[in-house]
């Protein structure tokens, strides 16, 4: 049951549902009990016997005391009885008798389906709610949450868990009101007919309770396993089909068939384990109940047959009693296990809600509207793992002005434009823009100042629209064609067949890497950033694509102010400075020609480029 504590947060606005829920299976336990009871008095009249063996009651019974109510109770059916057979007839009264028994299940019935059916929007709201939660936290996390964790992980948990944290939280309602309710309104029943093979019965419920706790004991930690094998293939899944050709390029289909195949190994393993194991409960459980019903049919037999303490109609109305707590009996063993699974999937859900980002904003930050001065890096140091990309770097970019790093790979450079937009946060030293410290200011705030285009052009699979869109969502059809013709982009654009309204596919896959660049390109365009930060954005294309995609930029960074990473040095010469890197430090630093003329680091990188 902890995972309800946990997941309050999620129930709670559904609890009108819970609430009609709780109140629908009342109704349907208590009418499942008096369709039971209802079976004795026509029991009555088929055979013709007095309710429990007493004379007939002529007299209607009038209730005294709390103490009296099973004779009240005996009584009232009697005269019933009594007054219809005498007043009608048996065949009228057998008549009456069906007719109330028909409409009890038929009064269980739809209590039991409007049970469901409140409790269904409960479970659908909790699973809508969960992954919204889910997903928006995915996308407030840190990037260096990712560098840890698999894709396909939580994948699985966003998909697989939460199903499963869905699918168990019904069980976990049977388990705490319908089923529960159900066995004790029928023992109440058992009770006021004979508390004396009441109590007998009492002997076997602890030690059927004891055997299904012994299989269920391991259930959560098999569950686990099989969640987290889950993400496992989810993950190479997801790799097989990002790197799909470099795996036919390689010929390594083989290698991943491998990986691929000995995941869904484990995975049918652990399933077996845990299905064994939940397959057990039911049968179990059964088979537990029919020795009780044998020994009641002993037992009760004997007070009936031998000693007389027990009329057969009110024998057989227990015997049913006794097999209505069978039937919640196995629910609450099956439920009890899927409360097991549920916990487990619950708690790797919660794993990830429950994730603190570093990087979320403080309390009280500041909503930066616009760049007035500079932005400055003042002696920061930064390191992913253990040893330093950066150390005690400083560098400050004037408004307007374009500043080029340049430098070896694995020189620091794309760090810079990972800490500038806050995807890590600096170890030592500050980032400002206009004094203002970047930790200071909402994350939103920080981006919107900036425009960020990456080697990698990333495209999703939807129209050019709305591709470009998510530079500026309320951007007219105009201002989206004007940013592509910026970009040197709506040359392309518009031969498509659907123009900018055109699907381009997974990951811009219908396009070329020029292309894509280009588009990438235009969205920053469109959102129209006082800053712009270009890392490597050429580094990819070919020399014609280079050329329309290096035209796009200098239009792009005209009057604004540029962080330029660059590969290709012919890109970067009309850069109002030129910062050379080496090992997260700055060695050289002016302009192109200023550089050359040192005839230092710069020029022999501008040296190799040229051979």
């Amino acid at each position: 049951m902890n995972y309800l504590k946990k997941l309050s947060n999620f129930i709670l606005p559904y609890k009108k549902y819970a609430i009609l829920n709780i109140i629908c299976n009342v109704f349907y336990a208590l009418f499942s009990t008096l369709a039971m009871v209802s079976l004795m008095p026509m029991i009555n009249v088929l055979f013709g016997e007095s309710e429990s063996g007493k004379e007939k009651v002529t007299v209607k019974p009038v209730f005294e005391d709390i103490t009296d109510i099973k004779s009240f109770v005996e009584d009232s059916l009697n005269y019933l009885v009594t007054s219809i057979l005498e007043k009608e007839g048996p065949q009228q009264a057998l008549l009456y008798m069906i007719i109330m028994i028909i409409s009890l299940f038929l009064l269980k019935n739809l209590f039991g389906y409007l049970a469901v059916f409140f409790v269904t929007y409960l479970r659908n709201g909790v699973l809508k709610d969960l992954r919204d939660s889910i997903y928006d936290k995915i996308i407030n996390l840190p990037i260096s949450y990712y560098s840890e964790k698999r894709k396909g992980d939580v994948i699985a948990r966003i998909s697989g868990d939460v199903n499963e944290v869905q699918a168990s939280l019904l069980s976990v309602l049977e388990l705490i009101v319908r089923e529960p309710l159900t066995i004790i309104f029928a023992i109440v029943a058992m009770f006021v007919i004979s508390a004396k093979l009441t109590l007998f019965v009492f002997i076997f419920i602890p030690i059927a309770g004891f055997i299904i706790s012994l299989i269920g004991k391991r259930l959560k930690k098999h569950s686990q396993k099989v969640q987290e094998e889950q993400g496992v293939f989810l993950s190479t899944l997801e790799e097989t089909l990002s790197g799909l050709r470099v795996i036919k390029g390689f010929n390594a289909e083989s290698h991943f068939n491998k990986r691929f195949q000995g995941s869904t190994s484990r995975f049918f393993r652990f399933s077996n384990s845990l299905g064994h194991r939940q397959n057990l409960a039911s049968p179990t459980s059964e088979f537990l109940g029919i020795v009780t019903i044998a020994a009641l049919l002993w037992y009760g037999g004997t007070m009936v047959l031998v000693d007389h303490t027990l009329a057969a109609s009110n024998f057989i109305g227990y015997m049913a009693l006794s097999y209505q707590i069978l039937t919640p009996a196995k629910a609450i063993s099956k439920a009890s296990y899927r409360v097991k699974s549920g916990n487990a999937a619950a708690d790797r859900v919660l794993e990830v809600l429950d994730t603190i980002s570093p990087l979320d904003d403080k309390e009280g930050a500041i909503v930066k509207e616009g760049f007035d001065a500079n932005v400055s890096f003042e002696n920061i140091s930064f390191k992913y793992e253990d040893n330093y990309v950066l150390k005690n770097f400083s560098l400050k970019i004037e408004k307007g002005k374009t500043v080029a790093l340049v430098g070896q790979s694995g020189s620091g450079k794309s760090t810079i434009a990972n800490l500038i937009t806050r995807f890590y946060d600096v170890n030592k030293g500050d980032i400002t823009i206009d004094k203002q410290n970047i930790k200071d200011l909402t994350k939103k705030s920080l981006r919107s100042l900036m425009g960020l285009v990456t080697q990698d052009s990333i495209l999703f699979n939807d129209t050019v629209r709305n591709n470009i869109l998510l530079g500026k969502e309320d951007a007219s059809e105009e201002e989206v064609i004007d940013a592509l013709k910026i970009a040197n982009a709506w040359e392309f654009v518009k031969d498509l067949p659907n123009g900018i309204h055109t699907n381009i596919g997974d990951s811009g896959g219908k396009l070329s890497g020029g292309q894509k660049q280009r588009l990438s390109i235009a969205r920053a365009v469109l959102k129209n950033p006082p800053i712009m930060i270009l890392d490597e954005a050429t580094s990819a294309l070919d020399t014609e694509s280079e050329r329309l995609v290096q035209d796009a930029l200098e239009k792009m960074m005209q009057n604004r102010t540029s962080i330029v990473i660059a590969h290709r040095l012919s890109t970067i010469q009309k850069a109002d400075a030129i910062v050379v890197m080496q090992k997260g430090e700055i060695v050289e630093q002016g302009t192109h020609t200023q550089l050359l003329a040192r005839e230092g680091i710069y020029k022999k990188l501008v040296g190799m480029q040229s051979l």
